[in-house]
């Protein structure tokens, strides 16, 4: 029958795993470029939702300025980073476009809205030193 679920609501459950994996990603304009409007944040507010959607994944937090965004998502184990990186960039980038707001347009006129790097930072759950902590005080057995 197998032991119960969590009733932890941040903990999410696989076929074969229980997990609870978030990460914070930082995307800039090429060239630094600002070029966003309050318009267009919640745009690609919608956009990085259905992205993440589609790898199963959540979008927990996002916000921006002009020239930058912040996405803090949960995302399962089977999930690269660089492939929903990707994702969210390349599908934001084309539908953005397809908008043709007017000060994109003019501020970046070649293909790319996204400078090629990007921040990724692991985050939630117990901090490191919390783990260590546990992890040196298990029982080894003799």
């Amino acid at each position: 029958m197998g032991r119960p679920r969590s009733t932890d609501p941040d903990l999410r459950h696989g076929r074969h795993c229980v997990f609870m994996m978030h990460v914070h990603l930082v995307f800039v304009t090429k060239y630094r470029r600002g070029v966003f409007t309050g318009e267009v944040i919640d745009e690609l507010r919608v956009i990085f939702a259905n992205v993440c959607r589609d790898f199963e994944a959540e979008l927990v937090e996002f916000d921006g300025e002009h020239d930058h965004v912040h996405l803090l998502v949960n995302y399962p184990p089977k999930v690269a980073v660089s492939a929903l990186v990707n994702s969210l960039k390349g599908v934001s980038s084309r539908m953005i476009r397809q908008k043709n707001y007017p000060g994109i347009r003019r501020k970046l006129w070649g293909g790319a809205l996204w400078s090629p790097s990007y921040f990724a930072g692991s985050c939630g759950g117990a901090p490191i030193d919390v783990i260590r902590r546990y992890i040196e005080q298990q029982q080894t057995p003799h």
